[in-house]
């Protein structure tokens, strides 16, 4: 049994995670130092990039479709 591909490629992917932790680790950091609201940004920066980790994730644990018999 193969597994699919998923939406993203090795390389995308590991971008993709380095922008979820950059992201991630940025928004406590700018809550700490910024009086305003603004690191709620970062916060749904990050939430959004996990979105597609995830589905990216899902789309890998699908079987392939058997295309030849």
């Amino acid at each position: 049994m193969h597994q699919g591909s998923g939406i993203l490629s090795t390389r995308q992917r590991r971008l993709a995670w380095l922008g979820f932790l950059l992201a991630a680790l940025q928004a406590p950091v700018s809550a700490w130092l910024v009086a305003d609201e603004s690191w709620l940004f970062s916060l749904c920066v990050a939430l959004m990039v996990a979105t597609v980790i995830i589905a990216d994730d899902a789309a890998r644990r699908r079987p392939a479709n058997a295309t030849g018999d």
